[in-house]
């Protein structure tokens, strides 16, 4: 299992929250930011995007994903999610089935951390596991 500091964890969180800020709702007005660790440490954010056709929009943890594996990485070890109404967390933010699915492709379920955060001091640190029991992955196919 992967080791992330309590000062990592705080790092990823504080880059999700920025993320807030660049979020594209004017649907919604919801935002995401996520920050996305890799095994070597790297971070990779993303905020959600929305759009007038709707499923053409893309989730925050997506779009950190995404980026992260255009750019050549497969090996994650947490990703930070915050969310709120106009840019204002005011809970926990829990990713969609589609981003869960995501992780499910390039992460390890039981070793994967996300912290679900209203601040820095004030998260939740849940496994994929926790969050996809019994997920479906690219080793039911072989």
């Amino acid at each position: 299992m992967y080791i992330i500091t309590d000062e990592m964890k705080k790092q990823l969180i504080g880059e999700a929250i920025k993320m807030l800020a660049r979020s594209y709702i004017p649907y919604s007005h919801f935002a995401v930011g996520a920050a996305l660790l890799t095994k070597d440490d790297k971070i990779y954010t993303g905020c959600n995007i929305e759009n007038a056709a709707l499923t053409p929009g893309n989730c925050a943890e997506r779009t950190a994903f995404f980026k992260a594996i255009s750019e050549g990485e497969r090996e994650f070890k947490a990703i930070a999610i915050v969310g709120g109404k106009d840019r204002e967390v005011t809970d926990y933010c829990s990713p969609c089935g589609v981003c869960r699915q995501v992780m499910r492709e390039f992460c390890v379920p039981s070793e994967f951390v996300l912290l679900l955060a209203k601040n820095v001091d004030d998260y939740k640190e849940v496994t994929l596991e926790e969050m996809l029991p019994m997920g479906f992955g690219p080793e039911n196919l072989c």
